[in-house]
């Protein structure tokens, strides 16, 4: 018997060359997927890197402010001049022999304008 040389394009089943063809397109969309589509998305990592950003950002200036409160902390501990001046301005207090002048530009004082007698 004599043996037959396959050439180029003979022998080739459609199978095989849609197995070619199929395998390649498959993980391009496979990899397409995974970068661009889905929970884990290249663009869901981007805004997560944001948000990361933002938070400590936020962060940073919450630490600020605690320790900024616990300096106001320890001066209304320890600090009677402290004490004093925010009773002062916050609250109106006077001390005994002092009086206290308060002056307004008589827009929204509660008070009522009383007109001229005739």
């Amino acid at each position: 018997m004599k043996q037959q040389r396959r050439g180029p394009g003979r022998g080739r089943t459609v199978a095989s060359g849609l197995k070619r063809l199929v395998v390649p397109v498959l993980l391009l969309l496979t990899a397409y997927y995974g970068f661009f589509g889905g929970e884990y998305s290249v663009f869901e990592w981007r805004e997560a890197d944001a948000n990361v950003v933002e938070e400590q950002a936020r962060l940073e200036l919450a630490r600020a402010e605690i320790e900024a409160l616990k300096v106001e902390l320890e001066l209304l501990e320890r600090d009677p001049a402290t004490i004093e001046r925010i009773a002062r301005e916050d609250f109106g207090m006077i001390r005994e022999d002092e009086v206290l002048y308060r002056f307004t530009d008589g827009h929204g004082t509660g008070q009522r304008e009383v007109p001229p007698a005739r």
